[in-house]
């Protein structure tokens, strides 16, 4: 199997190149490229690099994540989250190849409390959840044979997370002030590749598991609680914090250019009966990615 995977410097995109690799040949392409186009900001070139390269999977790792900016620049995130996403779907049902998307809870309103299936309406309350949307239904229109899968709260060990600047923060204050009214499951970057491997194995042999499919780790928790998780598992590692108290605050009190969900909950029976895996629990991923930080 020769599997194309756009973007390599993500959160995602660096555990798929590890994940990926048992199943057949990976080529790596991102903005930073030469002998193809990676760049989500071309979508021309993005088409031509599939034409010529005729992969069986393509895989996506490639967008515009900068939520608050995206505010004032929905062209420039439209055109890496659904133009160019356009033009790959399209170029790859020319050549028959499956196509592995990730998108987001955004794509929600984020209003109630239950957790969102995949059949549910869609109504996006910033712009990079639109454009996100947008990405899903290029895809939808244009490739005969795909995997979307939503996700939310995605943190690894390499890059900037919420777990490290939580830490970082209890090392140099004594008060901390986190949401509590925002509910998700952090779910890891190693999780997602894992998972999308098989998924791709499973799909190659049957493109009838085509479809979306909400990916998450199991459980529900608050901006807050993760934070007060992070925080006691460090301190009982030995981690010195300064930090004694954690404060509950509102959305509000952290105005931000984009709206955020309050509700980022995502109904993951669809995925995990498909696929048949289970989905662990939120807090052995975030201790598994400390210990990996800490020990």
């Amino acid at each position: 199997m020769n599997i194309l995977l756009f973007g390599r410097n993500g959160q995602v995109g660096w555990e798929l190149q590890r994940a990926l690799s048992p199943l057949g040949n990976v080529m790596v392409l991102d903005r930073h490229s030469v002998d193809y186009c990676g760049d989500f900001e071309n979508p021309t070139g993005i088409a031509e690099s599939i034409l010529k390269i005729k992969p069986d999977v393509i895989v996506n790792a490639t967008a515009y994540t900068a939520v608050d900016k995206a505010e004032s620049e929905v062209e420039k995130a439209r055109l890496v989250n659904a133009t160019s996403v356009k033009a790959m779907a399209e170029a790859a049902n020319k050549i028959d190849a499956l196509v592995v998307h990730y998108s987001t809870d955004y794509v929600f309103d984020g209003g109630g409390t239950t957790p969102w299936k995949e059949t549910d309406s869609t109504a996006p309350l910033n712009a990079y959840g639109l454009t996100k949307r947008e990405g899903e239904e290029a895809i939808i229109a244009a490739a005969a044979k795909y995997l979307i899968f939503r996700t939310s709260w995605v943190y690894a060990a390499k890059g900037n997370n919420f777990a490290k600047t939580m830490i970082r923060l209890a090392q140099e204050r004594e008060a901390l002030s986190v949401i509590d009214d925002q509910y998700g499951a952090p779910t890891g970057a190693e999780l997602i590749a894992d998972c999308t491997a098989h998924a791709i194995r499973l799909t190659v042999t049957d493109p009838e598991k085509s479809g979306i499919y909400n990916l998450i780790a199991s459980g529900i928790t608050t901006w807050h609680a993760y934070a007060e998780t992070v925080i006691d598992y460090v301190k009982q590692k030995g981690l010195p914090l300064k930090v004694e108290v954690v404060n509950k605050v509102e959305t509000s009190a952290f105005p931000t250019p984009a709206k955020r969900p309050l509700n980022s909950r995502l109904n993951t029976e669809k995925f995990t009966s498909a696929f048949k895996l289970n989905l662990p629990d939120w807090k052995l991923g975030v201790k598994r990615m400390l210990d990996e930080l800490y020990n």
